[in-house]
């Protein structure tokens, strides 16, 4: 229903702003300014966006949990398409979109609405299936810990016999062998 009425309502909107503001500044100044507003809402997009996605590969570099960062480039690109609909309205609601703090302030209110039950990587359930939701990643919480997962085989080089131990080498060994 609420679809229904979004897009029902926006062209009536963007018609009469278009009569009164051509009315009041003309038909040129009113085109003008519609272009004015596409100009300046691609270069915000580009730059939001750039940043959006630099800081969406700090987080995957740094294992933190990217949701933020993608609901950061999901609301940047439902601003350029809403850039892209001539209008005054949907070029309003756009331009505030690649605003960083208007889109906190809605991804906070789209927050207390929204509960993840359930997080996967790589098709495993993460959390046991209990409900999810993201830690923000602050001061207090201190970095991150670096986790490496490696395998290992000792090799003992007396029956080890097969393996080249950098005795022969012109350099001689190498540092990271035994015997």
């Amino acid at each position: 229903m609420w679809l229904f009425v979004a897009f029902l309502a926006i062209p009536l909107i963007e018609i009469a702003l278009f009569i009164q503001v051509g009315g009041l500044i003309g038909l040129w100044p009113t085109l003008a300014l519609v272009l004015l507003t596409a100009v300046i809402g691609t270069w915000l997009m580009r730059r939001e966006g750039a940043r959006a996605l630099e800081d969406l590969r700090r987080s995957l570099n740094e294992l933190r949990d990217p949701t933020g960062d993608i609901a950061h480039g999901a609301l940047i690109l439902l601003a350029g398409a809403l850039l892209l609909t001539p209008g005054f309205f949907t070029d309003t609601m756009g331009i505030l979109l690649l605003i960083r703090p208007v889109r906190l302030w809605l991804m906070a209110q789209a927050g207390r609405r929204v509960t993840v039950t359930r997080f996967t990587v790589g098709g495993a359930p993460m959390n046991g299936g209990q409900p999810y939701r993201p830690r923000p990643h602050s001061a207090q919480h201190g970095p991150q810990p670096t986790v490496i997962d490696a395998d290992f085989e000792e090799i003992d080089s007396e029956t080890d016999t097969g393996r080249d131990t950098g005795r022969d080498s012109p350099r001689g060994r190498s540092g990271w062998t035994r015997g």
